[in-house]
């Protein structure tokens, strides 16, 4: 009789287990990450840590928004994930200002959105998950420092300008020029979104000589560095520094040559994966009402930011990184 009650009550238990969980979540539940540029590895990565959470939920994950940088495309891509109702929102917000007022729609109606890689800092969403951008521009800007001879040279910036995490790295940068009379930025390059553009005007600055010479081109975004790194290696200079951003397998290929000096690593499988599991616990678990300035309520049940971490890889480390995302490929 004993024995027959433990294996009742371990099957009350199982069964009490299941519709819990059948409760808990839902195929009805859906979720939508939305970007730009989503061809790029880095957005693959991102996308990936986002459905390994939802397989883990058992919850339904949507991924929208163009294939190239276009940001008229994905606001209405939101607008559209705000009509469907859904039960939450992860985004990167490719130009605040524009996309403001739309995600504050989606708060009013009740709909948890949270911003992931790049931030809408003025608008009502819950909270930023992703990179210390200024954090990340420090390192880049210190490993110029240590790298130019005397710490001295001019510098090109390849970004584009507007987009709020890549003008925070650029400012992390500067931060660190400061300290550094001799270290002067010549331009900001605005690729618009289009890679090719870094390659024709590093092309154009390879004939730049003298006092004109550029020592040093920065990358603010993922796909200029592999550009700029193709121009260095046709006209084989070895005396130009080049940093990158991101650890896609095309620039650590670049790292290990030795084109590129270093990349500023970001964790985008990370935002993914926690930005799901997040927007789940709101829906589930959160306040009543989602309209509010948390970021000045000293009791807000929500941080501002969630900060996924930064590294500088260079040929002492790559290796390591190259494995990681080796290994993220075969689960």
């Amino acid at each position: 009789m004993q024995k027959a009650g433990k294996v009742l009550l371990l099957s009350t238990t199982v069964a009490l287990l299941a519709i819990t969980g059948c409760r808990r979540h839902s195929h009805s539940e859906t979720f939508y990450l939305i970007a730009n540029n989503l061809k790029l590895a880095y957005w693959q990565t991102a996308v990936t840590g986002f459905n390994q959470a939802a397989g883990e939920y058992h919850v339904v994950a949507k991924v929208v928004g163009p294939d190239n940088y276009d940001p008229q495309a994905e606001l209405t891509e939101l607008q559209h994930a705000i009509a469907a109702k859904p039960s939450g929102i992860l985004i990167s917000v490719a130009d605040a200002a524009s996309f403001q007022s739309e995600i504050n729609a989606g708060i009013d109606a009740g709909i948890p959105i949270i911003t992931m890689d790049s931030d809408a800092p003025h608008s009502h969403r819950l909270f930023f998950i992703g990179t210390n951008n200024l954090e990340a521009g420090h390192l880049g800007g210190q490993r110029v420092v240590d790298k130019l001879p005397g710490g001295k040279g001019n510098v090109v910036f390849f970004s584009m300008p507007g987009q709020p995490n890549l003008d925070e790295r650029f400012k992390g940068y500067q931060e660190v020029f400061a300290d550094h009379p001799g270290i002067k930025t010549v331009e900001v390059v605005d690729i618009k979104g289009e890679s090719t553009a870094a390659f024709d005007k590093t092309q154009q600055y390879m004939l730049q000589t003298g006092d004109k010479k550029i020592d040093a081109f920065v990358c603010l975004e993922a796909s200029a560095g592999k550009e700029v790194a193709s121009v260095q290696k046709n006209q084989n200079a070895k005396n130009r520094l080049l940093i990158a951003m991101d650890v896609d397998p095309d620039t650590l290929k670049l790292i290990k040559d030795g084109t590129i000096d270093a990349t500023i690593a970001q964790k985008p499988y990370t935002m993914g994966y926690i930005g799901l599991k997040q927007l789940d616990l709101i829906y589930h678990d959160g306040p009543k009402t989602l309209r509010s300035d948390y970021s000045v309520d000293t009791f807000s049940p929500f941080p501002v930011f969630i900060d996924t971490g930064t590294a500088v890889v260079d040929q002492v480390n790559v290796d390591m990184f190259s494995s990681s995302a080796a290994a993220l490929k075969q689960q």
